[in-house]
């Protein structure tokens, strides 16, 4: 697994410390146990945006290059998605039908 970049951490934490802050005043919490919630809930938040956060290229290209390298090592082909010829006329569509 890849080492979490610098954004990656930074949108994380905040996202820990504002939704549990906000998620503690909307709820006015009072018990111990609802605070513990409250706090597990932000941190698995923050984590999820810390993950859903986009690599930069650089990253995407080693991930790629190791996944490649993996699946040449197991004889398994890398699938190839294939576009259909007709995908640009396609493009100006749109996606209601008459």
């Amino acid at each position: 697994m890849p080492r979490p970049t610098t954004a990656q951490i930074a949108y994380g934490s905040a996202t820990v410390v504002l939704s549990t802050l906000a998620m503690l005043l909307l709820s006015e919490a009072r018990s111990g146990i609802g605070v513990v919630v409250i706090a597990a809930a932000g941190l698995v938040l923050g984590v999820l945006v810390a993950v859903t956060v986009p690599i930069p290229l650089t990253a995407r290209a080693k991930v790629r290059t190791a996944a490649a390298q993996a699946s040449a090592a197991a004889g398994t082909p890398i699938p190839r998605v294939r576009i259909p010829s007709n995908a640009e006329s396609r493009v100006t569509e749109h996606s209601l039908r008459h």
